[in-house]
């Protein structure tokens, strides 16, 4: 406490959970100080800008708007004042090695009309999953996920019996959408998003059949300038309410003293006292950073962690024909894809990818008449891929995707990429801390999930706390930016 009174908080990390927390712990009267090793905030949600074109390093697509604008509601503002959002529709177009494909969207006949194409008679088992989906859906926002709750018992407590068997945690999310699909397609494309949580659709729970209902019901949504516009607008709101932001600013320690925080080490040696502190950074690596650890923190065994990955940031000539502006592109073979990647920890013989063309919707990201097209290609993590050469890796894999992008009729010959830089796993984990270069932090698995997650409180050393993808809500924009709300009712709770 400073000697004014004020309660005091430091928040280490300023990416967009560490920007929410330090916004509600302010709103609550803190003083509040947020330290990013980077030039500039955003995390995992930042920004390249070469040859006149302009790309978000990490994620490039924004669902449930509504969390952002109640993170704006909380300060009195509103997010259309800072930001313009552009729908994106059709939302993502999913292709197979044969040529198939799907198409998403949030337009209802346009929807029944490609699972007809895949499933004929398919219709009513799409209405009963939207209706499922959205029930769980529901449960998971109103009485879940954005709730502190100590231990299973009171988590599932918020549950009555019959809604507690609605979540279908119990069930794999294959086998969930194996109660209304009977197409492998439809069940492979819907269950992809399992990839970026860390499990495949085989082993992680049924609940998260909320992922593709959530961008279907709600669409998805680009911000006029990129994903990295939507940062920028929040540490404007920070920076308004008087969170102070030091960009550039990397922390070499959190000192603990009597088994609590004390404070923070700058790279010079220099301290920094702090009775509260905020890790934005994943807490396996925020252990790490534990100065007389006398608990025994640092040798705690980390949770699962997600994949890495390798992106690409290609300044393309002109416009790409055949692709739209997000494609995912899946192998023949899911099952065996997700075990070599998941399992086995190996690069995938069918090598599953993602693109993005946010020029498409946004054509001020690229100079005129020019493209913006980022890569991502899952790999396994620093432990798993060892000393492997990775720029060597890189160079493969680029030859796979131009081989795979031409087999698709999607004109992009490396002929066109007029500029290109490219982040491998090992680049991802230097630039922003990720314990063994995970890309998305820890897995969503069934006893990774809920009050099963790496508590926001640390239960260790007092007076630290987490906000992001590694605790609880869990990964994903919208996921880290309830968390800091979350996270931020912790400390209250113990200041209080």
């Amino acid at each position: 406490m400073s000697r004014n009174g004020q309660e005091r908080a430091a928040v280490v990390g300023g990416g967009l959970g560490g920007l929410s927390v330090a916004i509600h712990l302010r709103l609550a009267g803190f003083q509040v100080t947020l330290y990013e090793a980077n030039e500039r905030v955003g995390g995992r949600a930042s920004r390249l800008s070469f040859g006149g074109f302009t790309f978000d390093t990490g994620p490039t697509l924004l669902n449930y708007p509504w969390v952002y604008r109640e993170l704006f509601a909380a300060a009195g503002r509103r997010l259309d004042d800072y930001l313009e959002l552009i729908p994106v529709d059709p939302s993502i177009r999913f292709l197979w090695p044969d040529g198939e494909h799907l198409e998403l969207s949030s337009d209802i006949c346009r929807l029944v009309a490609e699972v007809e194409r895949l499933e004929p008679g398919g219709a009513p088992g799409l209405f009963a999953f939207l209706a499922d989906a959205g029930e769980k859906y529901r449960l998971a926002f109103e009485k879940l996920a954005c709730r502190n709750a100590d231990g299973p018992l009171r988590w599932f407590g918020a549950l009555r019996p019959g809604e507690l068997l609605a979540t279908g945690a119990w069930r794999s999310l294959d086998r969930e959408l194996g109660r209304f699909f009977r197409s492998r397609r439809l069940r492979d494309a819907l269950g992809s998003y399992a990839m970026y949580l860390g499990g495949s659709p085989r082993e992680l729970p049924g609940l998260f059949s909320i992922l593709p209902y959530g961008e279907l019901a709600m669409g998805l949504w680009l911000p006029r300038g990129g994903i990295y516009a939507l940062v920028e607008a929040v540490e404007r709101l920070a920076r308004e309410l008087g969170v102070e932001i030091r960009t550039g600013c990397p922390i070499r320690a959190l000192r603990v003293e009597q088994s609590r925080v004390a404070g923070v080490v700058l790279m010079d040696g220099s301290h920094e006292p702090w009775d509260r502190v905020v890790s934005n950074i994943d807490a396996p690596a925020t252990r790490r950073l534990l100065e007389n650890d006398l608990n025994g923190a640092n040798g705690r065994r980390p949770p699962r962690m997600t994949p890495s990955v390798l992106t690409f940031y290609w300044g393309v000539r002109g416009p790409v024909a055949g692709a739209g502006h997000h494609t995912i592109f899946l192998p023949a073979d899911s099952r065996a894809s997700f075990d070599e990647l998941i399992r086995l920890g190996r690069v995938p013989r069918e090598l599953p990818f993602y693109m993005s063309i946010a020029s498409r919707c946004d054509p001020a990201l690229a100079p005129p008449g020019d493209s913006a097209v980022f890569i991502l290609v899952p790999l396994p993590r620093r432990s798993q891929l060892g000393k492997i050469d990775q720029d060597a890796l890189r160079d493969q894999l680029r030859a796979r995707v131009l081989e795979r992008l031409a087999g698709h009729g999607i004109d992009l010959p490396a002929a066109s990429i007029a500029h290109e830089q490219a982040l491998t796993p090992a680049h991802w984990g230097r630039r922003f801390g990720l314990y063994d270069d995970s890309a998305f932090g820890a897995a969503h698995t069934l006893f990774q999930m809920g009050p099963f997650r790496q508590p926001n409180r640390d239960p260790h050393v007092g007076g630290l706390y987490y906000v992001g993808a590694s605790t609880t809500p869990g990964t994903g924009l919208p996921m880290v930016v309830l968390g800091g709300r979350m996270t931020a009712e912790r400390v209250l709770s113990d200041v209080c």
